[in-house]
């Protein structure tokens, strides 16, 4: 059975403040559904968006950050992020992933902002200081949630007639349970965390304008108007590695983007995403990615040339 057009790979693109900048299904019914498999879930990088998510663990096991949190997360487990947020998602382990999430927009569930569903349940919820909601199956009003998001999911894929009705009824479940079960979301965030909510957006979207040349800790700190131990200290709290790390992490993504899309040079690309030695720039992709850059594009090509095969009704070579 194949799968339904509501389901497709997440292929997220961020402005220069990691806003993300994918539309999210239609304007019609804004609800978008996305399966993450084993290699597209590290592909995704750190953004932020206007819509509400829920993330889903089907199977393999990955760790969600969430500005200042993270958790590891494996099979039955999921969690809820608020607009806004900067999030990631990381794999851990070498075993197959399958994860789904759905990214929708609040008036789907809430309507307009002067309904009874706005006020009441969906804007303590959007004024969380709390910007995501772990959830496990051993509690059971977070069991019912779970069981919520895969209505919505089940009812996306099946697209039978009123499909769209099954599937807001599944998110507005959520949102209730959320709201009644979640007291701490109704304190707004503190300033401390609004502040440095917009010091790491700062920074990010200073690195997104600068990834390609020399970055250091002190322009990076700067862009901010931080310290730089200021600046260490909100990255290993809001994203959970050094900046520099990060930098390193951005350029390979950038790189591997290139690799797939292009028909430059390894060493070019690597010099155009900041890495001057070309022995630096394979060490380095080899420790991300696991494979050198001509690998990793030779390997690309032919995962590409198999689609095209079956999408045109041939034998895919192997």
């Amino acid at each position: 059975m194949e799968e339904a057009m509501a389901f497709s790979l997440c292929n997220s693109i961020t402005d220069r403040q990691s806003r993300e900048l994918v539309r999210h299904g239609t304007p019609p019914f804004p609800l978008a559904c996305y399966r993450h498999d084993s290699e597209s879930v590290n592909a995704v990088p750190w953004h932020w968006h206007d819509e509400l998510e829920t993330v889903l663990v089907k199977k393999g096991r990955v760790t969600v950050f969430v500005e200042g949190e993270s958790r590891e997360l494996g099979p039955g487990e999921g969690c809820f992020v608020t607009a806004g947020a900067l999030h990631h998602v990381r794999r851990e382990r070498e075993e197959p992933v399958d994860l789904h999430s759905m990214v929708f927009h609040p008036r789907l569930v809430g309507g307009s902002m002067e309904s009874v569903f706005w006020q009441d349940y969906l804007q303590p919820l959007l004024s969380a200081a709390n910007r995501c909601v772990w959830l496990s199956e051993g509690v059971p009003w977070e069991r019912e949630a779970l069981e919520a998001m895969e209505t919505a999911w089940r009812a996306c894929g099946e697209e039978q007639p009123g499909f769209e009705f099954q599937a807001r009824e599944g998110l507005s479940r959520l949102v209730f349970l959320l709201s009644a079960h979640c007291p701490a979301a109704k304190k707004p965030p503190s300033e401390k965390a609004l502040r440095e909510g917009e010091r790491i957006k700062a920074m990010l979207r200073y690195i997104e304008e600068h990834y390609s040349g020399e970055l250091t800790v002190a322009q990076i700190a700067r862009s901010a108007a931080v310290s730089e131990s200021e600046c260490l200290r909100c990255f290993r709290n809001m994203i959970g590695a050094a900046p520099i790390q990060y930098v390193k992490q951005l350029r390979i993504r950038r790189a591997a983007e290139l690799l797939e899309s292009t028909e430059e040079a390894v060493a070019a690309i690597g010099a155009a995403c900041g890495f001057q030695e070309m022995s630096y720039f394979s060490r380095t992709f080899r420790a991300l990615k696991g494979c050198t850059p001509s690998r990793y594009r030779e390997e690309r090509r032919a995962a590409e040339a198999v689609c095209r095969a079956v999408e045109n009704g041939g034998p895919a070579e192997k």
